[in-house]
């Protein structure tokens, strides 16, 4: 339970926190310029780390704490599954 706060804590607090800058791999694709030549494949749920609906900070938290549940329920499904399965 302790792990499972400190996500809560990293993604809806410390997210705050981000920089705003690219990271290495955009960084490295902006500096050689093949940037605006990446295709998209498929559309992200929380692009750049944010929820579209939302601005500001609120959206990089709400995205993170939503991000956090997802992986979680996901988790507890698969484990629901593989308990089933013995």
């Amino acid at each position: 339970m302790v792990g499972l706060a400190i996500c809560f804590f990293m993604a809806g607090v410390l997210s705050l926190f981000a920089s705003p800058l690219p990271d290495g791999l955009e960084r490295v694709a902006e500096d050689h310029g093949f940037a605006e030549k990446a295709k998209e494949l498929f559309s992200s749920p929380f692009p750049d780390y944010s929820l579209p609906i939302l601005g500001g900070a609120l959206s990089t938290s709400l995205a993170g704490l939503l991000g956090v549940s997802l992986v979680l329920l996901l988790t507890l499904l698969w484990a629901r599954v593989l308990r089933k399965r013995k």
